[in-house]
């Protein structure tokens, strides 16, 4: 089963509450105790984004942190990047060749395709889309030979 880190999904719900938020600016404290998560994780969180330059941060009294880009320009698929390194769903997904069994695979350029096409998937939905209302899920079926003629 492919599955997000518990930190990344947090760091959804700390960019979501930030992003529907007034304010520009906020505190640590003042994340943890609307999202419920305990502050050391925000904390933890907070200095991930702000590495990855999602969020920036402000020093003094009033400072805190605050969304580098507005919430229609911040993509899931940076988010998981941020927490969680590139996103490869296989060794070879990202760097051809950097697998032991790369002689004999068959199959390698196949997971490269399926790996770009979720990356694709997860840029195109961003923090802005996060926040609408929930919709009844289309199910969506792509044939593998499909993938590969969009990806030549």
């Amino acid at each position: 089963m492919l599955r997000l880190a518990k930190l990344t999904d947090y760091a959804t719900v700390i960019l979501s509450f930030m992003a529907k938020s007034q304010t520009q600016i906020h505190a640590a404290l003042e994340i943890s105790r609307a999202t419920g998560i305990a502050l050391p994780t925000v904390s933890k969180i907070l200095k991930l984004l702000l590495k990855a330059e999602v969020l920036s941060s402000i020093r003094g009294a009033k400072g805190g942190y605050a969304l580098v880009q507005p919430p229609e320009k911040i993509t899931v698929a940076s988010v998981i990047a941020a927490l969680e390194g590139p996103i490869a769903l296989t060794e070879c997904s990202t760097q051809e060749g950097s697998c032991g069994q790369v002689s004999g695979c068959q199959i390698g350029n196949n997971w490269r395709i399926v790996n770009q096409t979720i990356q694709q998937a997860l840029e195109s939905v961003t923090l802005a889309d996060m926040l609408l209302p929930v919709k009844a899920p289309q199910e969506i079926t792509v044939p593998v030979a499909s993938l590969y003629r969009l990806n030549r």
